[in-house]
Order: structure tokens, then C-alpha cells, then sequence
């Protein structure tokens, strides 16, 4: 008996199928507001990987020991 509960998000992600989430994202939100929201979820991404690796913490206490 299998009892482990396996989850799988995105299961086998080929090119194929970014092509087509990629053309509903350009209608429904417009090739004008594309970059805007490319720029949003890089900057959103860094701040992320900035929070985990504590980088934003060193710079704070440089700065308060000055």
C-alpha cells in the first residue's frame, strides 16, 4: 500500500505549453502593460531572494553602526 500523498504543481513544463500560457498572458493583459509587469515580478523576486539570504540585514547594521 502507497500511503505518501505526492503533489505535483507543475508536472512536465515543456516549451509547448509556455508558449501558450505566454500568448494568454499577452491577451489578457496587453502587450502595453507586458514589461510593467515583467519588471514587477523581477524587482518582487529580488526583494524575495534578498529576504532569505538576510543580505537587506547586513546593509541595516552597517548602516546603524555608522
Amino acid at each position: 500500500m502507497n500511503t505518501g500523498v505526492q503533489l505535483a504543481i507543475i508536472p512536465n513544463v515543456g516549451p509547448w505549453e509556455l508558449a501558450l500560457i505566454l500568448l494568454i498572458v499577452l491577451i489578457i493583459f496587453g502587450a502595453n502593460k507586458l514589461p510593467k509587469i515583467a519588471k514587477d515580478l523581477g524587482s518582487g523576486i529580488r526583494e524575495f531572494k534578498k529576504s532569505i539570504s538576510g543580505e537587506s540585514d547586513k546593509k541595516d547594521d552597517e548602516t546603524k553602526k555608522d
